[in-house]
């Protein structure tokens, strides 16, 4: 039973050489195989990303200082 990714099986003849192997692969290749990797996905917006990284930033330097202070 196939499942919805699930990678199909390219069928080409014993000794066919890499330049008939895309040919083929190409040939089989088809817009819904396309469609997986052209939808958009819910991302994380770099401005959190950055005040994530700025607040570990600020908590590692104020560890660093209190190390030499001490």
């Amino acid at each position: 039973m196939a499942g919805k990714n699930d990678i199909p099986i390219l069928k080409v003849r014993k000794g066919a050489t890499l330049r008939e192997i895309y040919a083929r692969a190409r040939q089989e290749f088809t817009a819904a195989d396309l469609q997986k990797y052209t939808v958009l996905e819910e991302g994380v917006p770099v401005a959190q990303v950055i005040e994530e990284m700025e607040a570990i930033q600020r908590k590692a330097t104020a560890k660093q200082r209190k190390k030499r202070k001490a």
